[in-house]
Formats: C-alpha cells, structure tokens, sequence
C-alpha cells in the first residue's frame, strides 16, 4: 500500500442520497464543522455554495484539501447523482482523489464485524440489505426475509434488525443511521490512512428505478 505524503489529511465529505445536503469538513484528526440542510428536492442548486460557505467558514479552500469523500447510496436515484457528479468534477479539476463510501458502510461503522448483516429502509416498508463479507446487497421484506441470508454468528445491525433477526435465531442491534457526512468524513480518513488506492466513486443502487423520468436531465455520471 502507498502511504500518502499528508498522513493528516483535511477531507471534505458530503452526501444526498436522502432528503437532505449533509457536509462534514475533518482536518487535524478531527471533524471541524459539519453541517445538514433537511430538503426533498434542491440538492443540485443547494450543495456547492453550502460547501464553498462552510470552507470559508473554517478557513479552509478548495486548494487546501486533499481529498474528497462522498456518498454514494443506496437512497434517492437523483440524489446520488448528484452528490457523486460533484465529487467526480470536483477532483477532475483539484487533482485530488474521491472517496466513495456507502450508506451500508455508515450503518455498520464500528458495529460491523465478520457475519453482520446491515440492513437499511427500503421504500414501502421493505429493506436493503447487505452483509459485512462484501456480499451483494439486495431488497428484502423484513418480515419474509430470504433464507439464504443466514450468516455464521449472524449480527443484525440497523433498520427492522430485530424483526430480521427473529427469523434466524440472530443476535441484533436496532440502531439509527450515525450522523451521515462526519461517519464518511471518519472513513475516508481510515482507508487514507491505510494507504488505499481508490477508484472513481459510482453510486450504488440495489433496485431498479420506478418513477417516472424526470423532465430536466439528471447530471451525467463521466465514466
């Protein structure tokens, strides 16, 4: 693994995959400010000067970072398109690298260990869910969750856990979502520190769209 030449790195991380714009600004170990906008619609003219302001605010700049951490779903499509084109246009022009990070990873962030299941809400009352051994994540109903996701010393952690659990004789910890932005902020720094390489970030998503189209165009994903 290549170590970073900043070993304490200033890392802007930001997410909207749910209905808000979530921001947490780490820089000498420590989150420095964060900062979460409830909105359902918005996100796309909302984030940029939320993040410009909360830069200035700390005393930082865009030049001062050296990394981006975003999230990248599962949640709302257009959401997460948004939030992921921003990361990606973002480094194209600082030169710096993006850090992806999922909700099943902010879910499970210090409770995950080997055989945790991390469930998430799904829509009407379903939930994504995902093991801890990078197992496909996929929707399930909590009541009738499918049999082959039984794990070795099974742990549920997170939505509908208790109900999940049940049905496989599992240990469970029913658990809110941790604070978004700060928990992708502490990951990101964690997988730097490690030396990791990362790949440009692409959102996650466990179902197929099942809306209608929207009438203005989403943000184009680059390859």
């Amino acid at each position: 693994m290549t170590k970073r030449i900043n070993q304490d790195p200033i890392i802007l991380a930001f997410d909207t995959s749910n209905p808000y714009c979530a921001a947490a600004l780490l820089a000498k170990g420590a989150i420095q400010t964060t900062r979460t906008d409830p909105m359902s619609k918005g996100q796309a003219e909302h984030l940029m000067p939320m993040l410009e302001t909360m830069l200035t605010d700390a005393g930082q700049s865009w030049q001062t970072l050296d990394a981006i951490a975003v999230g990248v779903g599962p949640g709302n499509f257009t959401g997460i398109r948004i939030s992921v084109s921003a990361a990606r246009g973002l480094v194209l022009g600082l030169g710096i690298p993006a850090i992806g990070v999922t909700n099943f990873q902010v879910m499970g962030y210090m409770k995950s260990k080997k055989g945790t299941l991390v469930s998430l809400p799904g829509p009407r009352d379903t939930a994504f869910v995902k093991s801890s051994e990078d197992g496909i994540p996929i929707q399930i109903d909590p009541a009738n969750a499918p049999k082959d996701l039984q794990l070795p010393d099974m742990h549920v952690v997170g939505h509908q856990a208790k109900d999940i659990a049940a049905q496989f004789q599992a240990s469970f910890d029913e658990c809110d979502m941790p604070p978004v932005a700060e928990t992708i902020a502490w990951i990101a720094n964690s997988r730097w520190q490690n030396g990791e390489s990362f790949d440009r970030p692409k959102p996650l998503y466990v179902r197929a769209a099942d809306a209608a189209p929207p009438k203005t165009s989403a943000p184009i994903i680059l390859p």
